[in-house]
């Protein structure tokens, strides 16, 4: 039986290989992709990313996936073609828990040190994994998230977990109840794991954990093993598995004893690096024969398409407040980085869908805090476009009341222009809305001329 790309890194490699955008590489993986692929926003590059294989001692590095939105959607039979509450809604209800079976893979002597793992930029603290999805559970929950995890020795990573975020939770509880935390590190995974891992799991409905989601995705169950070092499934179809526990240690982010950058940031700037972050003590490596090490050089099109898809179905899910029947699509553009940025396409049916924009922004601002900017379209406009979101804002928005901006909201850190020496005095960062919708009783004066 052939593997569907949904379910399968090697399947969906495979299919990209029939498309004709797989490239062989050389040099230092991440490095030289930076250089030749990489597209917004780490560099200005417009072009979907081919996906790219170098050959490394260990397993091929594997980078430029997730480059190319379209073609990752051709992989996801359950995505929907347009992201409204009615299709989460429906993606919830084809939810499938996953199957257990056997992994075929060998356990490897523990030596983190000899994966492939790039350092992408002289200024990195070290050599990162950036493509490790983290699973965990207790009896309260899972988490299934991706985290960049720095290489501190053979059985040591530091590992930068966003507050508030799933994992952390876990592990707060694990140490309050003086335990460590299982967890396994699966790398190269299924498409549909990968998207589903981008999906905030404050929007799932009680019972359903984020591999459920990925089932849905996928059409078809994921797979998972027992883990062999721990009491943790781990993903079965993974390239390469780590296993291992979070305890109570902690380090800084950096090899010496200076902390100053991590790595480069999905939105294009260099990160800095962390402090007191939790240590992950790896007790297990397993590979499968031929296994393809995957990574991401941090910035690019690739990490902007998996936050983005993932993020588009995190809105939709959260969208339960007035003005969401008018909402005819979701898009999070790659110029913010997957998260930063939103474009939404309004389906106005009366003058009463006009006051969509100004019911939604608060929202939006409110449940998704990494929005910055909102771009609200009509339908014949399509929001995966830039030069057609920039059409509308010049021709259908009078910017100054067009344009409506709030204040007083948490800072993103990875935002130069929110820094406080950015804003002026005693500011706080702001959040903006553009109405470039058409008025409803105005159609006939707006029109594309050619549609």
């Amino acid at each position: 039986m052939t593997e569907r790309p949904a379910l399968s890194l090697r399947a969906a490699v495979a299919d990209a290989r029939r498309r004709g955008v797989v490239r062989t590489g050389s040099g230092p993986a991440a490095v030289d992709f930076a250089a030749r692929y990489a597209g917004v926003p780490a560099t200005s590059r417009t072009a979907a990313e081919p996906v790219v294989e170098y050959p490394a001692r260990f397993a091929k590095v594997l980078l430029g996936l997730y480059g190319d939105a379209g073609r990752v959607r051709a992989w996801l039979p359950g995505y929907p073609s347009r992201c409204t509450p009615a299709a989460a809604a429906q993606l919830l209800d084809s939810a499938v828990p996953p199957v257990e079976t056997a992994r075929t893979a060998r356990q490897l002597p523990v030596d983190v040190c000899a994966l492939p793992a790039p350092r992408v930029t002289p200024r990195d603290a070290g050599r990162y994994i950036t493509m490790g999805v983290l699973h965990a559970r207790d009896d309260h929950g899972s988490a299934l998230s991706v985290h960049r995890m720095l290489i501190l020795g053979p059985d040591r990573l530091a590992v930068w977990i966003v507050p508030g975020r799933g994992l952390g939770a876990l592990h707060a509880r694990a140490l309050a109840a003086g335990r460590e935390l299982p967890v396994s590190v699966n790398i190269g995974v299924a498409p549909a794991v990968m998207i589903a891992a981008a999906v905030n799991g404050r929007f799932l409905p009680p019972g359903t954990a984020k591999l459920d989601l990925a089932g849905a995705l996928a059409g078809a169950p994921v797979a998972v093993a027992p883990g062999a070092t721990q009491p943790v499934p781990v993903l079965a179809d993974a390239e390469v598995v780590l296993e291992g526990v979070l305890g109570a240690e902690t380090t800084d982010e950096a090899l010496g004893t200076e902390v100053g950058g991590s790595m480069p940031e999905f939105l294009g700037y260099h990160g800095k690096g962390g402090r007191d972050l939790p240590v992950l003590r790896v007790t297990g490596l397993g590979a499968r024969p031929g296994a393809r090490f995957q990574a991401v050089v941090g910035p690019g099109r690739e990490q902007s398409v998996v936050l983005g898809l993932g993020g588009a179905l995190s809105v939709a899910l959260s969208g339960t407040g007035p003005g969401w029947a008018a909402v005819h699509d979701l898009h999070f553009p790659a110029s913010g980085g997957g998260m930063v940025l939103l474009v939404v396409s309004l389906a106005k049916t009366s003058p009463a869908d006009d006051a969509a924009p100004a019911l939604l922004a608060p929202q939006l601002f409110a449940a998704h805090p990494f929005v910055r900017l909102v771009v609200f379209t009509d339908t014949d406009v399509d929001p995966t476009c830039a030069e057609d979101v920039w059409w509308a804002v010049a021709t259908r928005s009078n910017l100054g009341s067009d344009c409506a901006t709030s204040t007083d909201h948490a800072p993103v850190p990875m935002v130069p222009a929110e820094n406080p020496a950015w804003r002026p005095t005693g500011s706080r960062p702001g959040r903006s809305a553009i109405d470039a919708t058409v008025p409803f009783a105005l159609r006939g004066l707006a029109g594309r001329a050619l549609a």
